[in-house]
């Protein structure tokens, strides 16, 4: 999206006069910043305003809602099945181009772990986020109504798996709002939920460092926050999770978030994958050895040239990929005019992390900050970073008037399956797997 938002700004006359155009295939009709997901699961942000429509942003831009199922560079076509696919029956779209954008992102990477498809959760979407949201607040509505201490045992114990920026950050939101969610029940107190954080390695929050990454350790445990450090997920079989160290926890809710891997679509793409599955590209954010093709963010393998050791290439982060689709798409229209293209140059400005309300670590231009200091950098960097005025204007003014009034604690759960309500009017069963939209 920042990729074609800058080149409709670039190619405004061109795109007038009919002599170019941009054409951007996505899977939805909006662009999700993902930094504001947690702050979406907690409530303090209305889920519309965490996501971008492409339409309003993208005026001057072709917007083709569908999946790339494959890329012939050799014929410059790309294969996209849209939502109309399979109701008109005229099969994919075969799509022309002349210069080929590839920023498909990741998607989570999965283990092989016993029971995680079937009972796991990912927190990379707005649906995961607010669909979590609802979840954990249904949690506690079971464990305030049933009568057997197991049922609610398990409702109230809630698992993440992943110790990075999307684990400790939706965790802390969401123990946040369980925490003061509780305070509305009769029967359920604010220590009788169990939080468990899973981490293969040593530490949390790598990015921010290693000092505030041990800080972190210990505010999330100073809120009864059990964090496993050195541990991993055996299994999750009949909601069980089984951890390496031996512990056993009945749970209702476990979350992945242990790390990323390149969406597939690149595996169809004929393009130079490196051994993570992520496209070969050079400092200039051209696929490595393959004209009139670009690629930038977590899809793309870029040296890193501010690195001391070479070899390095780019982190997966916002941080970059915001950053690279601004150079790349000044590169497409130097490509277009026969101008020298600019090499990717950007060095590291920092991370923030938010810890839940009001508490949060940062480390900007060499200096480590934490608690309250931390948690406002954090929210006003973001709130820089959110595209389109419009965005950032609703998100401050949530912030405001969440500042004024009390938390939403409402479960919409129903959401997830609109139709039931009706179907159970007329006389039908709901359908358990929530596909009654067909």
């Amino acid at each position: 999206m920042y990729t074609a938002l800058r080149l409709q700004r670039k190619l405004k006359q061109r795109l007038r006069s009919g002599e170019a155009e941009i054409v951007v295939v996505a899977p939805e009709p909006y662009m999700t910043y993902q930094p504001f997901l947690p702050e979406a699961a907690a409530g303090s942000i209305s889920p519309r305003h965490v996501v971008v429509p492409l339409r309003r942003v993208l005026p001057h831009c072709t917007i083709v809602i569908g999946e790339a199922e494959s890329i012939d560079h050799t014929k410059r076509t790309a294969t996209v099945t849209t939502l109309a696919s399979g109701e008109d029956g005229t099969g994919a779209l075969e799509i022309p181009y002349d210069e080929l954008v590839l920023a498909p992102g990741s998607v989570s990477r999965t283990l092989p772990v016993p029971g995680l498809a079937d009972h796991g959760v990912g927190f990379k979407t707005i649906e995961e986020a607010i669909g979590l949201r609802n979840h954990v607040i249904e949690q506690m509505d079971i464990a305030s109504a049933t009568r057997d201490p197991a049922v609610r045992d398990a409702a109230l114990t809630f698992v993440f798996v992943g110790g990075g920026y999307a684990g400790v950050e939706a965790l802390a939101e969401l123990e946040d709002m369980a925490r003061y969610t509780s305070r509305y029940y009769h029967n359920i107190k604010a220590d009788d939920l169990k939080w468990i954080l899973v981490e293969a390695t040593g530490r949390i929050l790598p990015e921010v460092g290693e000092s505030l990454g041990r800080y972190a350790v210990r505010e999330l445990r100073g809120r009864n926050i059990d964090v496993r450090l050195d541990t991993r997920l055996d299994s999750c079989e009949d909601r069980v999770a089984v951890l390496s160290d031996g512990s056993r926890f009945p749970t209702r809710t476990l979350v992945w978030t242990a790390g990323v891997k390149p969406a597939p679509l690149l595996a169809a793409t004929g393009l130079p994958l490196d051994e993570r599955g992520r496209l070969v590209c050079t400092a200039k954010l051209t696929v490595q050895g393959t004209e009139h093709a670009w690629s930038a963010g977590d899809a793309a393998a870029v040296p890193d040239l501010t690195a001391a050791e070479t070899g390095r290439t780019t982190a997966p982060n916002a941080q970059h990929a915001v950053r690279q689709a601004k150079v790349l798409a000044d590169n497409v229209v130097a490509a277009l005019d026969g101008a020298p293209l600019t090499e990717y140059r950007h060095s590291y400005a920092g991370s923030v992390a938010s810890l839940g309300l009001h508490k949060g670590v940062a480390h900007i231009y060499g200096r480590r900050l934490k608690g309250y200091p931390a948690w406002l950098i954090h929210r006003m960097y973001h709130l820089s970073r959110v595209p389109t005025f419009n965005r950032k204007a609703r998100v401050l003014a949530e912030w405001t008037l969440a500042g004024l009034f009390k938390r939403e604690i409402v479960s919409l759960g129903s959401l997830e399956h609109p139709r039931a309500e009706f179907e159970l009017a007329a006389g039908r069963r709901p359908r358990p797997d929530g596909d009654d939209c067909q």
